[in-house]
């Protein structure tokens, strides 16, 4: 059982963590260790500690003479995103079809039908479908993959955040008829099925988010997925 006592470096992690994806700290300012401390009440130690783990989660980059700043973002990233969270979740979506309860199920559907309430607010219902696909692989325990996929998916907010912030209430709308696929290909506790609509989930994900970044201009026309 995971321990409630949370160390000063976690703490730090989470709150500068946060900042970064919220972009209240912005891609390429400097993360200034003595002023941190100043503004979070602690020495420089877990400061230095959390910097250094966010540097190695891909947040922060740190150079000689600068020192450590926020990661640029830049938009071809979402290849590498959709293919991390393809891969994972169809390794944890396989793992958790052998062992899902029925009780796993009827939360996963509540989950799913919960997030038809929000296709009108995209913050809201892109934090519901992280906890929904985090919720699959918690049932799957593949517990390494899991952790992977929850930075995996800070990325993808932190991405969507600063390119995507309005998507398509059309692709939410189309994006919640896959998710019922997907939990109907649970019911059947077929893993070849259930990889299938994943697969289909994620691509069609991407695809949809590559037209808009493309039309805004984030992407170029010629660019193809890796």
């Amino acid at each position: 059982m995971k321990s409630a006592f949370r160390s000063k470096k976690e703490v730090v992690y989470d709150i500068i963590r946060e900042n970064i994806l919220n972009g209240q700290h912005k891609p390429g300012s400097r993360l200034v260790i003595d002023e941190l401390a100043a503004t979070l009440g602690v020495s420089q130690i877990p400061i230095r500690e959390a910097i250094s783990e966010l540097e190695a989660d891909g947040f922060v980059t740190t150079a000689p003479h600068i020192g450590a700043t926020v990661t640029h973002i830049d938009a071809n990233f979402i290849y590498e995103v959709f293919a991390l969270l393809e891969s994972m979740e169809v390794i944890c979506g396989r793992a958790a079809c052998h062992v899902m309860t029925d009780a796993d199920l009827e939360t996963l559907n509540t989950l799913v039908l919960v997030m038809d309430g929000s296709l009108d607010k995209p913050n809201i219902w892109s934090e519901q479908n992280k906890a929904m696909h985090l919720f699959i692989c918690s049932c799957g325990k593949t517990e390494l993959v899991y952790k992977m996929l929850k930075k995996v998916f800070d990325h993808w907010d932190r991405l969507r955040l600063h390119y995507l912030k309005d998507i398509p209430g059309n692709r939410l709308e189309k994006a919640q008829d896959e998710h019922k696929r997907i939990y109907d290909a649970f019911v059947t506790r077929n893993p070849d099925s259930v990889e299938r609509v994943l697969r289909e989930h994620n691509q069609n994900a991407l695809a949809s988010y590559i037209r808009l970044l493309q039309s805004a201009g984030h992407l170029e026309l010629s660019k193809e997925k890796l």
